[in-house]
């Protein structure tokens, strides 16, 4: 074990050093794309939900830490943030802004507005910031005023500037133009249990509670345990294919939201954990999706990450030694393959011969030292007897 921490905390200063030292744009807050090669793509736009989460990576870090160098890239994602993204007309944050930080998608992705609660309110949690509270509470009522849905439930994905609905609502192109989503839902519990531990507001905790029925109602499929990734807005399912990572990742965040509520979901997270295994390769790593018979074998860096903290978790509710020998496995693979031991970072992921995928950014829209980050600092927090310390 003390081998493994010892990795566990060289490897997470590793990404915090690479982001402080890469990633600040000298024009303000952080460059918006870096390629697998370390290059920076000039005039990169920068995105929401990058931005949100280099403040919540920088913010727990400092929290756990109280290193300097750490609060001075939480005070800089914070401002940037707040100065740049969020919409100071209609409300909400801007999908992305352009190089010089002017509003470039304008579209109000609830996805992106999740996570920038996330991020603030960790930054609240870490430095007593009045303001972030604030916007945080504000974008909190954002979501519930313009997307919660009253009659069915759940929240609605995605909505013009001025909160009209949007005709196409996907994340990424890879996503189906469908009202609800797993993802989104995953994420505003995430933030809505983040905020709620620092803001203990009663209306709060009831949409907090009532999001986790709704996994257990709509997300969660009650035969294969698997997580259903879209929906229509009366929650018919619209998909079929499984997301192994999200199976995971899942299955320790709907704990955490049952921590800050005194819920216990401990027998859907074995549930889903189980069902997640299904995804394990013989060398320790998680492959991406499987669909109606196709797999893909890829291994991106965010599915390890959240494997690591997901098999620990279910290691901790079962005293199953075989889960914390999967986890072992994963960080295995990840140290072998994923961190980019020359260039820095994690690469995006792997082909199924192991070889980097190709194309695939350092830094960009979708790759931000959150997935890692946060799963390092997991893992420290939770065996570290010294306690919660990067």
């Amino acid at each position: 074990m003390v081998q493994l921490l010892k990795s566990a905390h060289t490897a997470l200063a590793s990404i915090l050093d690479f982001w402080m030292e890469r990633t600040p744009d000298p024009a303000g807050g952080f460059i918006g794309r870096m390629d697998a090669d370390n290059k920076i793509v000039p005039g990169a736009p920068k995105g929401a939900v990058l931005n949100a989460r280099i403040l919540w990576t920088f913010s727990a870090a400092f929290r756990a830490n109280n290193g300097e160098a750490y609060r001075q890239m939480a005070d800089r994602a914070y401002h940037y943030f707040r100065d740049h993204f969020v919409d100071p007309v209609h409300g909400g944050v801007f999908w992305s802004v352009d190089a010089e930080g002017r509003p470039l998608d304008t579209k109000k992705q609830i996805y992106a507005i999740a996570f920038a609660i996330y991020g603030l309110s960790e930054y609240y949690a870490a430095t007593g910031h009045p303001t972030a509270l604030e916007t945080a509470i504000r974008l909190y009522r954002d979501i519930e005023q313009r997307s919660f849905d009253e009659r069915r439930g759940g929240y609605l994905e995605a909505f013009s500037r001025d909160w009209g609905r949007a005709g196409d609502m996907r994340l990424s192109a890879k996503d189906a133009n469908e009202a609800k989503t797993m993802n989104t839902h995953l994420h505003i519990l995430e933030a809505y249990t983040n905020l709620y531990r620092v803001w203990k507001d009663p209306y709060l905790e009831r949409q907090l509670r009532a999001l986790v029925q709704v996994f257990r109602r709509h997300i969660i499929d009650p035969v294969s345990y698997h997580l259903i990734l879209f929906f229509d807005e009366d929650w018919n399912p619209r998909s079929k294919t499984i997301s192994f990572g999200h199976d995971i990742e899942a299955s320790w965040l709907l704990c955490e939201a049952a921590t800050v509520l005194g819920l216990d979901v401990n027998t859907e997270a074995m549930q889903i954990a189980v069902a997640a295994r299904e995804g394990l390769a013989v060398d320790g790593s998680m492959y991406n999706e499987y669909d109606d018979g196709h797999w893909n074998r890829e291994r991106h860096w965010w599915v390890q990450a959240e494997a690591m903290v997901g098999f620990v978790n279910a290691w901790q509710i079962s005293g199953e030694p075989a889960y914390f020998e999967d986890f072992e496995r994963t960080w295995t693979y990840i140290d072998r393959f994923v961190i980019d031991h020359q260039g820095g970072e994690w690469r995006w992921g792997l082909k199924e011969d192991n070889t980097p995928m190709p194309g695939e950014d350092k830094v960009g829209m979708w790759k931000g030292p959150y997935h890692n980050g946060r799963a390092l600092m997991e893992l420290i927090r939770r065996l570290d007897p010294r306690g919660d310390r990067v």
